[in-house]
């Protein structure tokens, strides 16, 4: 009698686990049930400018930002980035929005020790960076940053 016990429990042990094994080897044979493929994750930087100081603040980010992010291009360490200008919706929101395109999540690991060495290039040493930053915040100030990952419905 016990044996039988442990062979209906050893079958339905292995029919249970031969399921989940079947059900779950369906599933990765098809990719993911998400309505979605994912691609290139995005930092996006929401900028209010000071009233009349949009160009301003553009003509410096031309000087600094940009360097930098070209040189990040050319190291591949982001794809692409945009810089998208327009009108605020209200007196609290944002104008410009800088987006910045990594190749995925991955792409954020060690970050900083790639980006430091070409940001003291392009834009000196710390005190120097600090100065701009400081200067900086009499045209602009940054309501926040978000960093999400692009997908296409499929």
């Amino acid at each position: 009698m016990t044996t039988i016990k442990i062979h209906a429990i050893a079958i339905t042990s292995l029919t249970v686990a031969f399921a989940c094994f079947a059900e779950t080897n369906a599933t990765n044979t098809n990719g993911s049930s998400a309505p979605y493929n994912e691609g290139p994750v995005w930092t996006l930087t929401m900028i209010k400018t000071k009233t009349g100081l949009a160009d301003e603040y553009l003509k410096q980010i031309t000087e600094t930002v940009k360097p930098v992010y070209e040189e990040e291009k050319k190291q591949k360490i982001i794809l692409d980035y945009k810089i998208l200008n327009g009108e605020a919706a209200s007196p609290q929101d944002f104008n410009i929005v800088i987006l910045v395109e990594y190749p995925n999540w991955a792409a954020f690991d060690n970050l900083r020790d790639k980006m430091d060495p070409i940001v003291a290039k392009v834009m000196g040493t710390e005190e120097q960076r600090r100065t701009t930053a400081v200067k900086r915040l009499d045209i602009r100030e940054i309501l926040g940053t978000k960093t999400m990952r692009e997908i296409t419905l499929k």
